[in-house]
């Protein structure tokens, strides 16, 4: 009985969200004394995931599943887990995978809990634990299914190297015509830029940043410190900066390890969002931002004077410790 994980891969490389989902199923399979099996679509060179303690890897290499679709790839997803008997599937929280897992469980006909944060309070009976009421608090989640379907929450667990001897199989799955109801007519990518999903640190800003002309002092620091840039939903909705880097409830959740909020109030809907981040560091002029009451750091200034010093300080740290 071994444990399914999907890997998650993006121009056949693979996503630290894959590694990180590696990770945490070692951990699960060694407490079971199982092994831990990943399906790939269309990924290149799969010997990476058995850094993380991957000991087989299926491989779905199909040009049909070149653009994501989801009811194709939960088909293919469960079509695996079928063929390798498995009890326990794992998927992670990006957006692909949340319209995954449902789909998955669906067809396994599995209990399925999401926004898993540490590995099983219990094995039996199987208890996790999870985060609830968009992150304000956790609740333990028993699922009775003969299989389970499972989706960890991003920077839950951590990347940690647990190297194992890696089998490698190709594996073609029965796709129909059926599962293209949905098709893909184009998709718009960020090129250059640590991108949200990925980051371990994000830099965000809104309204007090005044207008998009001022948006060099954010990129610089994002540059700096390897991180991504976000906006709040106002600056978003005035077109000064793209759609995809809106976080918050409403936008892309983020639990990144490092959040830094830059003129930003602090709605509810967006610390809502980003409030399984593990360090919040909030810089507003107003020492009644609302942000400042979630902040694990807090600074009360002028950003156009804080955050180009700090960046030049970031940058001397850097230089000194390079």
């Amino acid at each position: 009985m071994s444990i399914l994980i999907y890997a998650e891969s993006a121009e056949g490389k693979f996503k630290k969200v894959a590694f990180e989902l590696a990770s945490y199923a070692k951990a699960v399979a060694q407490s079971l004394g199982t092994t831990v099996t990943a399906v790939t679509v269309n990924a290149g060179n799969v010997s990476e995931l058995s850094k993380y303690g991957v000991d087989k890897v299926l491989k779905i290499n199909n040009d049909k599943l070149a653009g994501f679709t989801a009811k194709a790839y939960a088909d293919a997803i469960k079509q695996a887990a079928q063929k390798e008997n498995v009890k326990l599937v794992l998927l992670s929280s990006t957006t692909d995978s949340l319209y995954l897992a449902p789909l998955v469980a669906v067809g396994l006909e599995a209990g399925f809990a999401s926004n898993v944060v540490g590995l099983p309070v219990s094995t039996s009976p199987f208890q996790v634990k999870r985060n609830a009421f968009s992150n304000k608090a956790f609740n333990i989640t028993e699922i009775s299914t003969d299989v389970k379907v499972l989706s960890l929450g991003k920077n839950s667990y951590g990347v940690f190297e647990n190297a194992s001897s890696l089998t490698e199989e190709d594996f073609a799955p029965s796709i129909s015509d059926a599962d293209f109801g949905v098709k893909v007519q184009s998709v718009e990518k960020s090129s250059g830029k640590v991108t949200i999903a990925d980051a371990d640190i994000v830099v965000s800003a809104g309204r007090g940043m005044k207008g998009p002309e001022n948006w060099g002092i954010i990129e610089e620091m994002a540059s700096v410190l390897g991180a991504a840039t976000a906006c709040s939903k106002p600056v978003s909705d005035l077109d000064w900066r793209p759609h995809g880097e809106h976080v918050g409830q409403t936008g892309k959740p983020v639990a990144a390890n490092l959040y830094i909020a830059v003129g930003i109030s602090g709605a509810i809907q967006h610390i809502a969002g980003i409030n399984s981040s593990k360090v919040k560091l909030v810089i507003n002029s107003d020492p009644e931002a609302p942000f400042f009451k979630v902040a694990d750091y807090g600074v009360v200034g002028d950003l156009f004077e804080i955050v180009p010093k700090l960046t030049e300080k970031l940058k001397a740290f850097k230089a000194q410790n390079s």
